[in-house]
């Protein structure tokens, strides 16, 4: 079994990290109970328990039965503190020090199936939470953003040109599933307004793929599916040629990166957080993960379908040396990662 806690303590304990500035201070952590809010939530938990730091954590939820769950074990003497409302219709009065925005929604499905509700949440969601930054004077605030506002990226793949944070691709505005991409673009110029109109000191973490302990159980993204053909020597069928190619960062490591970006970053600029090391195609990947884990009894089955809901063949190598100027490094390559998932989903 995954100790995810030991994780995190670990996470807690790592000296790249500014921790002396976030002793004694406030931090609003929105989409709290998603895959990156919670872990980020759970590392500044874990530092309160490993050396009193005196953090105080607002998680944003919309479900507080799901954040008991996902926070079973933490409570007030944590320093932990539920805020049940709506991102779009933030009303907190309460001024914390520090913001995190991750609340968005993820799945590919659910962006065909709610384009226009998809669009609202990221949109509507980072006026909301820069407009809350602006009334309270925050002293730094993270949007969590991703790699697909690059769009399909280079024409080709390889590595002899990774994208830095000023080089953005082609994204069709009138495809549906474009709500998702192009939702995080518009978000990521609300934050350069706020930052240029009104100071506020926002920055942007453009995030690769990011996974590994704490996804759900039951998470229906293609890594997951994955992880969970090698665990039953099932085949996996993919539903597109699998050639689009990207980079990815291991849950663990993406923390570590928003804590070095919300302390260190720039306001007003973007970094990419990425490992290089896993950069593959999809199918490379699958095709890794099912050899090394599934004991040769799986293997990857392509079996095209037009319409299924994901995004257009891209090709994202990304440039992270804006990340790694802030002391960032990445830890855990393509196969650590599946390995600490499967060890986890098991």
């Amino acid at each position: 079994m995954f100790d995810l806690s030991g994780e995190y303590r670990q996470v807690a304990s790592t000296h790249d990290v500014d921790w002396d500035e976030l002793s004694g201070s406030s931090v609003l952590v929105t989409g709290a109970t998603g895959l990156v809010g919670s872990l980020f939530v759970r590392a500044l938990l874990e530092r309160n328990r490993g050396f009193g730091s005196g953090i105080t954590v607002y998680a944003l939820v919309r479900s507080e039965e799901k954040a008991q769950r996902t926070f079973e074990g933490y409570g007030p003497s944590d320093g932990l503190r539920f805020v049940v409302q709506d991102v779009c219709e933030l009303s907190f009065d309460v001024s914390c020090d520090y913001v995190l925005h991750a609340a968005c929604p993820t799945a590919s499905a659910f962006f065909t199936s709610h384009p226009a509700q998809t669009a609202d949440a990221i949109v509507m969601g980072t006026r909301a939470v820069l407009e809350y930054a602006r009334r309270c004077g925050c002293r730094s605030v993270v949007y969590v953003s991703s790699m697909e506002v690059y769009g399909e990226g280079n024409h080709e793949p390889g590595l002899a040109h990774a994208l830095t944070e000023s080089e953005t691709g082609i994204v069709d505005p009138l495809a549906v599933r474009s709500c998702y991409p192009e939702g995080k673009r518009m978000a990521e110029n609300y934050c350069a307004a706020y930052a240029s109109e009104y100071g506020v000191p926002v920055k942007i973490a453009r995030l690769a793929q990011t996974f590994g302990p704490g996804v759900p159980k039951d998470d229906k993204r293609l890594f997951a599916q994955i992880a969970r053909s090698a665990m039953l020597g099932d085949d996996l069928v993919l539903k597109t040629t699998g050639a689009s190619t990207r980079m990815y960062v291991y849950t663990a490591d993406a923390i570590r990166a928003l804590l070095a970006v919300l302390l260190r970053g720039e306001k007003g600029s973007a970094y990419n957080v990425a490992n290089p090391s896993t950069y593959s195609s999809v199918r490379e990947m699958a095709e890794l993960v099912l050899e090394r884990f599934s004991g040769g009894r799986a293997h990857v089955v392509v079996d095209v379908d037009p319409n299924a809901p994901y995004p257009p063949e891209h090709h994202l190598p990304l440039d992270v040396s804006r990340l790694e100027s802030l002391g960032w490094a990445p830890t855990t390559s393509l196969e650590g990662m599946y390995e600490n998932l499967i060890c986890y989903l098991s």
